[in-house]
Formats: C-alpha cells, sequence, structure tokens
C-alpha cells in the first residue's frame, strides 16, 4: 500500500492546482491533483478556504453553487483591475503569428507573408524581443521558435505537439 503524502504536500498540490487551471475545478479533479483520498481532499481545501481569508485581502478560494472549487479576485475587486486583465502579454495577432510558425517551422518571411499580410512584420519584431522566435540570416529568412518558447509555454517536444495538432488554415 502506498505511503499517505504529508498534509503539506496535498495542500501544495491543490494549491497549485488551482492556481494553474483558470477555472473551477471538481472535487474529483482536485482528488487526482492532491494524491490523495477524497475525504483528506475536502479536508484540505476547507482549510485552504479558511487560509486564504485570513492571509489574502483580495483574493480567495471559494466552493460554487456546483460543488467545484475556484482560486479566483474576490468580485469586488474586478473593476479596478479590469485596466491590467484586459491586456495580454502577446496581442491575439501576433499570437496566431506564432502559432504558425510553431506548427510549420522552420518557416520563411515569404511564406509568413503570404498567410498572415504585411502586418506579420509587427508581429515578427513582437515575438522576437519577447525572446520567442529566432531567425537564419539568409535570403528570405527563416523563422523557428526558441527554447525560451518552450520553456515559456511547458513545452518538451514540438514534433509531437505539431503531428497532434490540426493542420492549420490560413
Amino acid at each position: 500500500m502506498a505511503k499517505a503524502l504529508p498534509i503539506e504536500e496535498v495542500s501544495a498540490r491543490i494549491e497549485a492546482a488551482l492556481y494553474s487551471a483558470g477555472r473551477p475545478l471538481s472535487v474529483d479533479e482536485l482528488v487526482k491533483a492532491s494524491g490523495s483520498s477524497r475525504s483528506t481532499t475536502l479536508k484540505v481545501l476547507n482549510n485552504l478556504i479558511q487560509k486564504a481569508k485570513s492571509v489574502f485581502s483580495a483574493l480567495e478560494v471559494k466552493e460554487l453553487a456546483d460543488g467545484t472549487f475556484v482560486f479566483q479576485l474576490k468580485p469586488s475587486y474586478s473593476p479596478m483591475i479590469r485596466r491590467y486583465a484586459q491586456r495580454p502579454l502577446i496581442p491575439a495577432s501576433s499570437l496566431k503569428t506564432l502559432s504558425y510558425i510553431t506548427y510549420e517551422q522552420p518557416v520563411t518571411s515569404k511564406r509568413l507573408l503570404q498567410i498572415r499580410g504585411s502586418q506579420v512584420y509587427s508581429h515578427l519584431r513582437i515575438l522576437r524581443r519577447m525572446g520567442f522566435i529566432e531567425y537564419e540570416n539568409q535570403r528570405p529568412r527563416t523563422y523557428r521558435t526558441t527554447r525560451k518558447f518552450q520553456a515559456y509555454f511547458g513545452l518538451t517536444d514540438i514534433e509531437s505537439l505539431k503531428s497532434s495538432l490540426p493542420k492549420y488554415i490560413g
């Protein structure tokens, strides 16, 4: 029989799952994440709810009406932070260009121009500045993603990612 995890580890796993999910999680999902029993998971969840109340002013761990749990900003703070939440790190148009580069790499600037249009040059500047893409200095330039891109998005094998995705339709 497997040895039970320390409560601190169970708690850390539940915190990590709630934080990274970006959506409410069911008790079953949290049981899987915690590596513990349902009763231990529920006990730890209740402790986390109380701990969040005493530690955080603007954040909470909350059970929703449907029985799921979420780590979220308290609703009273939403209007104040809205302006910060609406500015993504990567603009949507640049993200589309990045996804195309990821799927087709190595890909030439000529092909990118054909698929994404003349705005692709500003996308390439943004993505290069962020360190997500690099190019070979030949004509036409050939672009590919970087190790920083892989680390940032948690990717280890671009080829298996590419084979699991449907073909990009320009």
